[in-house]
């Protein structure tokens, strides 16, 4: 037998500091029009010159002011002189044997958050961050344990998406996608962080990536995970409309306080209460339940049928998630008998239970994998430190 491709990892320069301009990523249409006319445009004028510049960045993903040949000369000058619509840099771009693409980013104050491009057949999934670190401190998650530092902004969110279309040569060309598809179908907010949250700049975010002359991706492709944050899920279903998933884990209060530690603020019931008032809920707008499958913790039979009667009259399906081990991790991964079996006791109950197949896992890039490495190299040099005294 062959020996296994190693995993492929470019480290990618840092680019020259554009100094301080505000950037144009993430601002709504009417935040974008009142930045144009705090800069000189005519109010008469600035509706349709915030139009124009939406075009630019959102469909024709251009990076460069110069490049707008429809805006005057001198407006592009002052544009550049005021403004930039650079994206996050990228520190690493490591690339799985799976064909996964894990990009590090650095953003504003030098800090790092983690997106995930996951390739298949007839679509492509990216999973993006809202925050840098979490504040969850879910037991069975290595992001849980970096501490939370701080929201994104709707424009470092947004960014992400596009970092990952530049990378894919995705943006289209006189208005027809490259090679006659998109390579990022759907967009999951499953990456570093409690969506819910951070929730004013992830509404932002999405509605740029959503609407029809930006970016452009139909909302029934978006799906946000959350731990359960009770008093904002009703108001992501009406100010954001996309999917939801719901970070389940297990079918009793006492697992789940130790699995999801937000459970002790809104148990099981609660939760479960809200989800029947969803906007939107039906047979075609399922919510699903992220349930990781933990050894001898939440996967046995008798777990299976509790989860069935607890989501009863609730339009749902169940992703069944192996557990993605990393260093130090508590926990061990259920094994295939048992997670078939599992899954075979919910499907007999009229519940799609797809196993979801581990992806990116020689890059650390798998569901609960994510941890920035700057967090880890902290962490790494004062373990070095401590040797040495």
């Amino acid at each position: 037998m062959s020996a296994p491709i190693a995993p492929e990892t470019r480290v990618i320069a840092r680019p020259v500091a554009e100094g301080e301009k505000q950037s144009l990523l993430g601002l709504t249409r009417d935040a974008l029009r009142k930045a144009l006319i705090a800069i000189g445009t005519p109010e008469r004028q600035a509706k349709m010159r915030a139009s124009q510049l939406w075009s630019w960045i959102y469909q024709k993903g251009v990076q460069d002011f110069a490049e707008m040949t429809n805006l005057a000369k001198p407006f592009r000058e002052a544009l550049g002189a005021h403004f930039t619509v650079a994206r996050p840099e990228i520190v690493t771009l490591q690339i799985s044997q799976d064909g996964t693409r894990k990009y590090l980013l650095r953003i504003a104050g030098g800090l790092e958050v983690e997106a995930v491009y996951i390739p298949d057949e007839n679509r492509g999934t990216l999973c993006i961050s809202s925050q840098v670190g979490c504040t969850l401190n879910c037991s069975f998650c290595h992001t849980g344990t970096q501490k939370l530092v701080r929201n994104l902004s709707a424009g470092e969110i947004v960014a992400q998406v596009m970092v990952a279309r530049d990378d894919l040569d995705e943006w289209p060309v006189d208005g027809t996608p490259r090679e006659g598809r998109r390579r990022i179908t759907n967009v999951v907010l499953m990456g570093m962080g409690e969506p819910l949250y951070n929730f004013e700049n992830v509404r932002d975010a999405m509605n740029i990536v959503m609407d029809n002359e930006g970016i452009s991706i139909s909302r029934r492709r978006i799906t946000l995970s959350t731990s359960g944050v009770v008093p904002e899920i009703i108001r992501a279903g009406e100010e954001i409309g996309c999917l939801l998933a719901i970070s389940f884990h297990a079918t009793t209060n006492e697992i789940r306080d130790t699995l999801v530690p937000i459970n002790k603020k809104w148990n099981i019931e609660k939760l479960l209460e809200t989800l029947k008032a969803y906007p939107r809920l039906s047979n075609s707008e399922r919510i699903t339940f992220e349930y990781v499958m933990l050894k001898d913790v939440n996967d046995s039979d008798d777990d299976a049928r509790r989860l069935v009667r607890l989501i009863s009259g609730i339009p749902a399906k169940i992703n069944l998630i192996p557990f993605n081990p990393w260093p130090g991790s508590p926990y061990e991964r259920s094994s295939w008998g048992r997670i078939e079996a599992f899954a075979e006791i919910v499907n007999e109950a009229g519940y799609a239970s797809p196993v979801r197949t581990p992806r990116g896992e020689d890059i650390m890039a798998a569901c609960g994998q994510l941890k920035s490495a700057s967090e880890k190299q902290r962490k790494s040099a004062l373990k070095k430190a401590a040797s040495h005294d």
